[in-house]
């Protein structure tokens, strides 16, 4: 099948432009939910970390039913190319949308790309101060425990057997 072969229709170009605002918005309040969400981590806020934790899970909630509409809107084009719907590209879309829309589907394309991506690094940001903040709480509990931390032990020279705990002293000092 050629592409002059293949029908445009202004109807696809509306639901696809229509279907990647709503995946911009939902991004935008992804990524306001993940920043809002590395300020309480910075600032050490539990209870505000938590309610974002909670507005990012409701955000993908809503993004799952973001995705299935985005399978019907392929299923769709992959049966008018006659291709299997995995195998729809934006490029092969363009082709059943008027030149118009296709301009602004590849736009608003490159921007979701743009905000997803900035998502993800700052969620993996987040996710490094998390690490190194429990890193801390884990560090400060042993410290007033008392608790050895066996993981950083020399080793013993008896495989499986942990090195015996030596005192823990805070200050040696001599009258």
């Amino acid at each position: 099948m050629t592409a002059t072969a293949l029908v445009r229709s202004p109807d696809l170009g509306t639901e696809v432009i229509g279907h990647l605002d709503a995946q911009i918005a939902s991004a935008r309040r992804l990524l306001d939910a993940v920043l809002r969400q590395g300020q309480a981590i910075r600032a050490r806020e539990v209870e505000e970390v938590l309610t974002r934790l909670a507005d990012i899970q409701a955000e993908m909630g809503r993004r799952a039913a973001l995705e299935g509409h985005r399978a019907a809107i392929l299923t769709s084009a992959g049966s008018a190319l006659g291709i299997p719907p995995h195998a729809v590209t934006l490029e092969a879309l363009s082709q059943l949308l008027q030149p118009v829309h296709a301009t602004v589907a590849a736009e608003r394309s490159a921007e979701l790309r743009g905000l997803l991506s900035e998502v993800t690094r700052e969620h993996a940001i987040n996710r490094a101060l998390m690490r190194q903040e429990l890193a801390f709480l884990d560090h400060l509990m042993r410290e007033l425990s008392d608790t050895p931390d066996l993981g950083y032990a020399p080793p013993t020279g008896t495989p499986g057997r942990p090195m015996a705990a030596a005192p823990f002293r805070t200050l040696d000092l001599e009258a």
